[in-house]
């Protein structure tokens, strides 16, 4: 008979699932897998192993499993879990659970799970019934990928994974549902055709696209809405990609990377003067809005999103619930009907506004490359030369914080459908590592790119030989300025001084890579950064791209427009 970690295993194969992150914790559990033929990638840390899953499910539409040990290995699964639920992916936790008889004893490393979860998960399940391990399993792949897709945790006690269970189902089950979105739903069709005549009849109408367009599979309708339509359209950062930024009407990543040093800061006004706004797959947040201050208050707004509860959270609209790539092609059927005399006539005016400002942002790179320190590299510097390296099928990964904004505003989204991934949930810092080997792992085949800080690299360090370990040839471009960059000059911002916390004591990054393995070149100027980025982009193995870049430098944070860092030093 099998056990009941064999079913499991068999149920989750059922569903689609090919890989595992772990660390061998449910054993029983991974013996089963590995047996079975599922591939376990290891982790170092919890933490880090649940950002690897988020990142894999992310870019590859797929239920994505990570396995932890009870107690404090669990508890480190509760960021990465609460950034899934944030950012909409659909996570399953295997999590270790005490023996049934041990429980409410103080057995070693117990805790209550349940509510250890309850906040960062859609559902939590405590499989004390052998008899039920498929319903349970179903369930949660079910749960995790229906309606607004999430995390799920699945908790097994030690003593239930090894029993043996007769398999008493008549018809063996065939159901697949570990692909998301599982549940499409259309929008209520009157609110389709009030949107349609809303947008063919706007004077600066404006699309926001949102990761949600990612995740509900959108691209191709937002563009074929975008090109019938001639309605710009501008991205949130995780949008990003949604559209490709070659486009002559895609304005880039708004909110609040829009600040006055922005490369796109001249598409702002198209934003601030748009008369008719529609979101897509978005929950308006304060990052992707500016603190809710970028977009006119006497604007008309229209919300497509799966989750009804986002509609109308910050922007009265008229609401479209349901999944955003087919209420967008609803949409363009509407459109379809209507004349677009007014669209087809504001089309050459909104993309030569849009030129203008990309011309300018041009001349702006160029300058910046021109005027490059041969001693001090920027992180502005080197984001523009890893552009020109960066090809359309490559995926970006960037860790929360300033990186996410370099990434947002100086690589370019060369075509629509491109992944840039970084934690915009909830923003943890050291995710940026850990989430460029879950989309490598998912995606074996394709360049991935890692651009973070050494803020951030210092929470993650050790998973750089668990990436060695599994073969990942990730570029990481880590730029080391020594201190923690965004508080040092957010508290510059608001209190004219900044704690002794904020500088670092020298750490050689390079060193610690080739230690465990990697490949890795520590960069001062520009010929080691162009030398690296070409061993880094031929080669097959980790590398790690050190940049030691200058402390002064930050991106354009609208907030700090009028109150810039370096004027209260």
């Amino acid at each position: 008979m099998p056990t009941v970690a064999e079913i499991m295993v068999a149920a989750f194969r059922r569903h689609g699932v090919t890989d595992v992150f772990g660390q061998s914790l449910p054993s029983a559990f991974f013996l089963a897998a590995e047996k079975a033929g599922i591939r376990q990638i290891p982790y170092r840390t919890e933490n880090a192993g649940g950002a690897m899953a988020d990142a894999f499910a992310r870019v590859s539409n797929r239920i994505a499993l990570v396995g932890a040990q009870n107690g404090p290995a669990a508890t480190l699964l509760v960021p990465p879990l609460a950034e899934a639920m944030k950012a909409s992916s659909p996570v399953i936790a295997i999590v270790q659970e005490v023996p049934v008889s041990q429980r409410g004893r103080n057995a070693f490393q117990e805790f209550d799970h349940v509510a250890l979860f309850a906040s960062c998960t859609k559902w939590v399940k405590q499989l004390d019934d052998p008899t039920r391990i498929n319903d349970y399993v179903d369930m949660a792949v079910t749960i995790a990928t229906t309606g607004r897709p999430g995390p799920v945790a699945l908790l097994v006690p030690r003593d239930v994974l090894l029993m043996d269970v007769e398999q008493t189902e008549v018809i063996a089950r065939t159901s697949q549902m570990g692909g998301f979105p599982l549940d499409r739903s259309r929008p209520d069709g009157a609110r389709v055709v009030e949107a349609a005549k809303l947008l063919a009849e706007a004077v600066s109408p404006l699309i926001v696209a949102g990761g949600g367009v990612h995740l509900s599979g959108a691209v191709k309708a937002l563009g074929q809405l975008q090109e019938l339509s001639g309605i710009p359209v501008a991205t949130t950062n995780m949008g990003k990609g949604a559209v490709s930024e070659t486009h002559e009407l895609s304005l880039g990543v708004i909110g609040n990377a829009l600040g006055a040093k922005a490369p796109n800061y001249l598409t702002r006004p198209l934003v601030e003067d748009a008369d008719v706004v529609l979101f897509v797959g978005t929950r308006t947040n304060e990052n992707g809005t500016d603190a809710w201050k970028l977009f006119p208050r006497d604007a008309t707004y229209i919300h497509l999103d799966v989750d009804g509860v986002e509609i109308g959270r910050n922007y009265q609209a008229v609401r479209l619930v349901g999944d955003a790539r087919l209420g967008l092609e609803d949409i363009i059927a509407e459109l379809g009907k209507i004349d677009l005399t007014r669209r087809d006539q504001s089309r050459p005016c909104a993309a030569s506004r849009i030129a203008l400002a990309k011309t300018a942002a041009a001349v702006d790179v160029e300058q910046l490359r021109a005027n490059q320190p041969s001693n001090k590299l920027t992180p502005q510097y080197v984001m523009s030369i890893l552009n020109e390296h960066l090809k359309a099928d490559d995926i970006a990964v960037a860790d929360a914080s300033y990186s996410t904004l370099w990434m947002s505003n100086y690589l370019t989204a060369k075509s629509a459908g491109q992944r840039f991934i970084s934690p915009r949930g909830l923003a943890g810092l050291g995710w940026g590592l850990p989430m460029a080997m879950g989309a490598q792992a998912a995606f074996p085949d394709k360049r991935v790119v890692c651009i973070s800080g050494d803020g951030g690299y210092g929470h993650v360090w050790a998973e750089m030989e668990a990436a060695v370990r599994s073969n990942q040839p990730i570029v990481s471009v880590l730029l080391n300025n020594s201190i923690l960059g965004f508080q040092k000059h957010a508290e510059l911002n608001s209190f004219s001084e900044f704690t002794t916390a904020i500088p670092f004591s020298p750490v050689d990054h390079a060193a610690i890579a080739r230690a465990v393995g990697a490949q890795a070149s520590r960069v001062t100027t520009p010929a080691e950064l162009e030398t690296a980025l070409k061993a880094a982009f031929s080669g097959s193995q980790f590398f790690l791209i050190e940049v030691i870049t200058d402390a002064d430098s930050y991106p354009a944070i609208a907030a700090w427009d009028s109150n810039p860092p370096e004027t209260i030093r």
